[in-house]
Formats: C-alpha cells, sequence, structure tokens
C-alpha cells in the first residue's frame, strides 16, 4: 500500500510516500480502506518535533512515522473481538497514519458514516467537531440563550464550533479576520467581530462562554469579556506549544481564586460522540468547510498550506 511516513523531525520536506505491507487488525481494532483524511495541527506539531521536548523523549527519532489521525473509509477487516463494525461498513474516526491507503484503528474510535454525507465531509471532522463539542458541552456548559463568544471563527475547530454552539441555541459572536467575515455569517454566527478592525477585550461587552482558539489575548483580557460566572474554554493557540500551556495554567490558577472558570482541553475521541457528529452533519445543522483538497502525493504541499495558519475550515487529503 502507499503511505505517507517521515524518519527525521523537520519540516514537510521530511514526508516520503511509500510503499508499505498493508496492516493487520489486532483483536479489538479493524482495518480500514482509506478514501479521505484531514489535516490537523497535531499532524504538523508531531511532524516538526514542537515542542522541544518530544526529541528528548525519543533520541532514536521520531516514533510515530506515519502522519495524520482523522479519516474516513470503509472496513476492509475485523478483529475477534469487534462486535459492532463488519466489513462493508463506511465509517469515519480516528486512527494513526491515515495518511495512507489502509490504517488500523480500534473499534471504540470509530462511527458509522451517515449515507447522506461524502467522506471528505466525515474525514474533516472527528477531531475538530469534536473538539468543538466537547468544549462547549461539557466544558463550556452551553445552555439555549447563552452568548458565546469564539475566537478564531474560520478555522477549522471554529467553523464547527459556531455551527455546534448554534445547534445548542446560543446566541454566537465570531471573531476572525477581514477576508472570512462573511464566510462565518454565513455559517449562523449572529454577528461577526474583525479583529484587524475591532479587539473584542475592548468592546466592553460581556459573554457566558469564551470559546478561544487563538490564545492571542492575555489572561485579564480574557476575564474582562466574561461575566461573572462565565467560562472560557482554551482549544488552541499560536505555534509555540509552550505559549499555550502557559496560558491554560495560569488559567487554572485563577479560576481558584474567582467565580468564573478557565480550562484547556483536548477531544476524547469515542464512538458516542463521532456519531453525535455524524447525525450533526447529516440532519444540515452543522456543514463541514473545506479549504483544499490534495492527493495523497501532495501531503507535503497541505501540510505546508495548514502550518501557514490561513486555512478557512479543513484542509482534505483525498485517498
Amino acid at each position: 500500500m502507499k503511505a505517507i511516513v517521515y524518519y527525521d523531525y523537520g519540516s514537510p520536506e521530511v514526508l516520503k510516500l511509500v510503499d508499505l505491507d498493508k496492516p493487520v487488525p489486532a483483536d479489538d481494532e479493524v482495518l480500514i480502506k482509506i478514501h479521505a483524511a484531514s489535516v490537523n495541527p497535531l499532524d504538523w506539531r508531531m511532524m516538526s518535533g514542537s515542542p522541544f521536548v518530544l526529541r528528548l523523549l525519543s533520541l532514536r527519532g521520531p516514533k510515530i512515522k506515519r502522519p495524520g489521525v482523522d479519516f474516513a473509509g470503509q472496513v476492509e477487516a475485523v478483529g475477534k473481538d469487534v462486535t459492532r463494525l463488519k466489513p462493508g461498513d463506511a465509517v469515519f474516526g480516528a486512527c494513526q497514519g491515515s495518511f495512507a491507503e489502509y490504517a488500523c484503528t480500534k473499534e471504540s474510535k470509530v462511527a458509522i458514516k451517515p449515507e447522506n454525507v461524502s467522506f471528505e465531509d466525515a474525514a474533516s471532522a472527528p477531531i475538530a467537531a469534536l473538539t468543538a463539542l466537547q468544549a462547549l458541552r461539557d466544558h463550556g456548559r452551553v445552555q439555549a440563550g447563552q452568548r458565546v463568544l469564539i475566537n478564531g471563527a474560520a478555522g477549522g475547530v471554529g467553523t464547527f464550533a459556531v455551527q455546534i454552539a448554534k445547534s445548542f441555541g446560543a446566541e454566537v459572536i465570531g471573531v476572525c479576520s477581514t477576508r472570512n467575515v462573511e464566510l462565518v455569517r454565513s455559517l449562523g454566527a449572529d454577528r461577526v467581530t474583525d479583529y484587524t478592525r475591532e479587539d473584542f477585550a475592548k468592546s466592553g461587552e460581556r459573554y457566558d462562554i469564551l470559546f478561544d482558539n487563538m490564545g492571542n489575548h492575555s489572561l485579564s483580557a480574557s476575564r474582562r469579556v466574561l461575566k461573572a460566572h462565565g467560562r472560557g474554554v482554551i482549544v488552541g493557540g499560536p505555534k509555540n506549544i509552550w505559549i499555550i500551556f502557559a496560558h491554560a495554567l495560569q488559567a487554572v490558577v485563577f479560576s481558584w481564586f474567582v467565580s468564573q472558570r478557565f480550562g484547556m482541553m483536548m477531544a476524547k475521541m469515542n464512538s458516542e460522540d463521532l456519531a453525535t457528529i455524524g447525525d450533526l452533519i447529516a440532519s444540515g445543522r452543522v456543514k463541514p468547510v473545506i479549504d483544499r483538497r490534495y492527493s495523497l502525493s501532495e501531503v507535503p504541499d497541505a501540510m505546508r498550506y495548514s502550518e501557514e495558519g490561513h486555512a478557512r475550515g479543513k484542509v482534505i487529503i483525498t485517498i
């Protein structure tokens, strides 16, 4: 099978398209014939060995040599302990090494793809949509009628967050650049703030939830936009991951002394939440935004474009 691999940390030039043996699923795994995958910041952070401590933990080179997590495809084979899925099922979810023709993953990280959802749309969703869902529902505890500010509303996670927040009945204010204002408005945002013209932290408005996908404001500035018992959820930030961790740690400490609650989260992959996302897309309440499509041989270009940080929605790999 064809697959993208890397043997050294670095820029997208370290990625190679090679021939590998088709993997064999373990007892609790399924083998997937992949039709589409999508790029996430996790992919290029791991490829570049960022933060540097990743390199110290793996002195012989990258421990994970096959990039890609999100996928959509068909079940080719199942392990003996798999009970929910069968060969031929169209599915989507997460695995290690999705930039390939085949990959194995645990049954618990896979959900059935709705018939009216394309493989590309399904592949765009696992990490980004689950991050948005779990951040808003579980950490933000979003309720109908609440005001939700989404900082970074035009990216992969942000475009899902705008629509998922609206599906809960929230009033959504999206923050993005000038070129993305109409896109974010088309996703259902009640109002869109162009950060090149206005700083949301200086508007004097207050929100129930701050969904922070950018990490470009201080904690004190973030606190100013939240109501007395508001919640701030950090889901992303600058390329320097230490800044994100420092911001998150500071937020947790602040939460001990104030009525507002701050925290950082990462998506927890599970079939139940994947099925929820599938239902939202199938019903039309959530529509994935796809910026560009690349072939398997063009993965280095896809990673380079994603790393630049200007993608509108998701970058897809078609296989």
